[in-house]
């Protein structure tokens, strides 16, 4: 099953990062659906749910479908997506968890996963534009596979783990290199405004099959950039939720984001950073594919 959130209408840009229009569902295949289209059941609207987030928590994603049925109220063509999970009680990003990214960069190896935050404001969803900012030129990209809690705990056992996961998502965790790296705390650089790429949807583990098999691959302006698969991960996804458990209580609809291949654009010579026009994309087989154009900021 693929969950996602969106608006029912345009977001008001001017309001920045706000998300209180949106709502969530899920996607109706082609083969269900009456018209022969895929669409979206809109979730949101037929039960006592907000976000999908609040599903997850409340265990009912298997009860909503039984509820709500497979006609879409929607198409999904033309869809306005929002952030998967637009309200992540935690957004935990992993660095340097892919070899090939710490042979790049130089740095990694410590035997521990290296682990920073980002906020729910510095996102937006599949298709809207990722934003460079006014402040810098180097807007980087990173793909990668994000994990969605299903069912929280504190000092989570690692064959124990991925019973707490409700599914995958792809993270583009776009970041401005030169304010990351103006200190070793590089916090800012990976938090500016429109910069956290996350969607289009959330698929299930049951749909996935072989998780170590997923295979990512990043391409701008339809170039690839960035190729590999997820067995090639230092850490894999139950020692990530192993470690983030013990320092702090995971929680249904947190986000791990578990970091991304070698190939991002500040190690190559010469650099390849981000402009307007550009089109970034990150496929994550067989989830599908997080688009999202580039623009230059232009408000004060």
């Amino acid at each position: 099953m693929r969950w996602l959130s969106f608006y029912r209408s345009a977001p008001d840009r001017g309001l920045g990062s706000s998300y209180n229009q949106a709502t969530f569902g899920y996607v109706v295949s082609a083969e269900q659906s009456d018209d022969g289209q895929e669409g979206v059941v809109d979730v949101g609207a037929r039960s006592d749910f907000t976000t999908l987030r609040e599903a997850i928590a409340a265990n009912a994603l298997e009860s909503l479908v039984d509820q709500c049925g497979d006609q879409p109220d929607l198409p999904l063509d033309g869809l306005h997506f929002a952030p998967t999970i637009t309200d992540p009680k935690k957004i935990l990003c992993v660095g340097l968890n892919y070899k090939a990214h710490q042979e790049e960069t130089g740095r990694g190896g410590e035997g521990v996963p290296t682990v920073f935050v980002r906020f729910a404001a510095a996102q937006m969803g599949h298709g809207e534009p990722m934003v460079r900012p006014r402040e810098s030129a180097s807007l980087d990209f990173e793909g990668e596979i994000a994990m969605i809690i299903g069912r929280g705990g504190r000092r989570i056992a690692r064959d124990k783990a991925m019973d707490h996961v409700a599914g995958f998502g792809i993270y583009n965790d776009g970041s401005v290199r030169e304010y990351q790296r103006q200190t070793s705390q590089f916090t800012p650089g990976k938090n500016f405004a429109n910069t956290g790429g996350f969607g289009p949807w959330m698929m299930t583990k049951d749909e996935i099959g072989e998780l170590s098999q997923m295979t990512i691959t990043t391409r701008l302006n339809g170039e690839v950039m960035q190729h590999a698969t997820a067995d090639l991960l230092v850490h894999g996804f139950d020692e990530l939720i192993e470690f983030c458990s013990t320092f702090i209580e995971l929680e249904a609809g947190d986000v791990i984001v578990t970091g991304t291949p070698g190939g991002v654009g500040a190690a190559r010579t010469p650099p390849v950073f981000m402009d307007q026009g550009d089109e970034i994309e990150v496929q994550v087989q067989p989830i599908g594919t997080l688009k999202n154009p580039v623009v230059n900021d232009v408000h004060g």
